[in-house]
């Protein structure tokens, strides 16, 4: 098995870029596409434990504003063999002062790339 095959980083970065953009702009239609639409699929927040992707849906429809605007500090993709990848990074919310961390498990359907699992979390006061 191969880690980080080049071609395999380059079919995840630009999804994982994609990801950041609808975090960022609440576009639900785009975040609901990239994660798979089972029951298998969960989804850990600062503040929720989310299980299906209707819970995570009903969460996203749910949530006032959105995410939190956010710098993305550090980002580190990990493709494994052809059909699975892991993105993990750190960002900062926009003016607040702890570091939050995100990981997602990506892998590959018969409808593209898919997020399966992610976890969100922030760290203690960085002040």
């Amino acid at each position: 098995m191969t880690l980080n095959d080049p071609r395999i980083v380059a079919e995840v970065e630009p999804l994982a870029d994609l990801y950041e953009k609808a975090l960022g702009e609440n576009d639900l239609q785009t975040l609901d596409d990239l994660f798979y639409a089972g029951p298998e699929t969960v989804r850990y927040g600062v503040g929720e434990n989310l299980y299906g992707i209707e819970e995570i849906r009903e969460f996203r429809k749910t949530r006032p504003g959105g995410s939190p605007q956010r710098d993305v500090l550090r980002r580190v993709i990990t493709t494994i063999g052809q059909d699975a990848a892991v993105v993990d990074l750190e960002f900062q919310r926009k003016g607040g002062t702890k570091i939050g961390r995100q990981s997602q498990t990506w892998f590959r359907t018969q409808n593209g790339w898919k997020i399966l699992a992610a976890h969100v979390s922030l760290m203690a006061d960085i002040s």
